[in-house]
């Protein structure tokens, strides 16, 4: 019997060992390969940079610096706040409570008829109590922990809310701007339809140009009118929506023109690696793994003793001691209580908590695989921005030497206004495919800036 004990208590101690092993990364999550054909060289990435070298537009950046004050981070910060109080209080069960509770009776019998005169009774209690309770063996440390994953995973939250904040902001922004640039080339071709409409007017009362085609020319003229409405309505409810971000009123949004953005000098993707501790939605799935590793500790403590401390004294004195009316009273008791039996329910929690933590591996892993996926589109479509960029280029050159060739030999030899007004409509609307690329180009740098974890914080 001497010797099942010591057996017993070492067997317990070496199975309680895995309860004070720290969260390590799963060995079998990989990040090899997952930038696929977009993998660029070096370490280096737009992932390394902060928002205030990627969008170096002095309006964009007192925009955002506006956003960055709105309700949604300072209830982020509010939340990590709380997170640090839960934290505190998960640490202090480490130390015992303690209770004061004094109390006071006062006493005394009385005779209406005098007969007898009784003595009034006094009698007081001071007492204090402590109550410490263990747990089993490792349940705090492995509590505490996963409190501090908590706290991890709201600034985790706070950084993905800001990234996403950036980014909607640039978006926004970047689209007005580009509406900006279209209003402005349509209210050009407004202009031009207007003067021939004119024209053709003129004509027809001088008897040399007839209804239908002048007809047909003014409904150009007013579904171009049409577009100049929409975009104003567009560009009223992208700042609407940029307002809405900032929690401000409605107001003009101040801001320069599309070409005001400058990509920077290198854009890569980095090693794959950086994106672990990058992403804010790779990060929260390792954290939930993280939080799932310490549950399934918590699960497991449950078969190991619950060990509780208490004690208490006060100090009171005997009813009716009249030479020595104090005395000191004092009481310990310490439990330890070992499960047994308890219908299978420690078993099966912890068994729960062990699917639980395979559940949030391969979260994890599918989270790190999206990720990747994601940044190789961004990078696609940077490449296909560019490439298109060039080729559009060349054909805005070309049609801006078309129009300067047709307005001369209409200046020269009276040609029918109707081909310069054709070559100014295919000029304006290469413009206008230029804009919109160059907006792609910009969309897929944000895109690539969020895909990389929103950039160094």
């Amino acid at each position: 019997m001497k010797k099942i004990f010591p057996i017993v208590l070492a067997g317990m101690l070496m199975g309680s060992c895995q309860l004070y092993k720290n969260y390590e990364r799963p060995s079998d999550i990989t990040t090899d390969g997952i930038y696929g054909d977009m993998q660029t060289a070096g370490d280096n990435s737009l992932g390394d940079l902060g928002w205030r070298d990627i969008f170096t537009d002095n309006a964009l950046q007192a925009i955002i610096e506006r956003g960055l004050q709105n309700t949604d981070m300072k209830n982020a910060e509010l939340r990590i706040q709380e997170a640090e109080y839960a934290l505190q209080c998960a640490k202090l069960a480490y130390v015992p409570s303690f209770y004061f509770n004094p109390s006071g009776n006062v006493s005394r019998a009385w005779d209406p008829y005098d007969r007898i005169d009784y003595t009034t009774s006094k009698t007081y209690a001071l007492p204090v109590q402590m109550s410490w309770q263990l747990g089993s063996i490792g349940q705090l440390r492995n509590q505490k922990k996963k409190a501090e994953v908590t706290r991890d995973q709201l600034r985790n939250a706070k950084q993905a809310i800001q990234a996403q904040l950036v980014a909607n902001i640039a978006a926004l922004y970047y689209n007005l701007c580009m509406l900006d640039e279209q209003m402005a080339i349509t209210l050009q071709t407004q202009q031009n339809w207007g003067q021939y409409l004119d024209m053709q007017k003129k004509l027809m009362e001088a008897g040399q140009a007839n209804t239908a085609a002048v007809a047909s020319i003014e409904a150009t003229y007013h579904s171009i009118c049409t577009s100049v409405v929409s975009l104003d309505n567009n560009i009223h409810s992208l700042e609407v929506s940029l307002s809405n971000i900032l929690g401000e009123t409605v107001s003009h949004i101040e801001r320069n023109s599309l070409a005001s953005f400058q990509a920077p000098a290198f854009i890569g993707t980095g090693l794959p690696i950086a994106i672990l501790d990058r992403r804010p939605d790779v990060k929260s799935a390792e954290l939930q793994l993280t939080a799932a590793f310490y549950d399934k500790n918590i699960a497991y403590s449950g078969f190991f003793p619950q060990l509780t401390l208490s004690s208490s004294g006060q100090f009171t004195n005997l009813a009716g001691a009249a030479v020595n009316p104090g005395v000191f009273i004092g009481a310990a008791v310490a439990s330890l209580t070992q499960p047994l039996f308890a219908n299978g329910r420690i078993r099966a929690q912890y068994k729960v908590s062990k699917a639980e933590m395979e559940i949030a591996t391969n979260n994890f892993q599918l989270a790190v695989i999206t990720a990747g996926n994601e940044v190789n589109r961004a990078m696609n479509d940077v490449h296909t921005a560019a490439s298109l960029q060039e080729l559009i280029d060349k054909q805005v050159e070309s049609l801006t030497r078309a129009l300067d060739a047709t307005q001369k030999l209409y200046r020269n030899s009276g040609a029918n206004y109707l081909n310069v007004i054709t070559a100014q409509n295919s000029l304006l609307t290469a413009q206008m495919s230029q804009i919109s690329n160059r907006m792609s180009a910009i969309s897929a740098t944000i895109n690539l800036y969020q895909a990389l974890g929103g950039g160094a914080q």
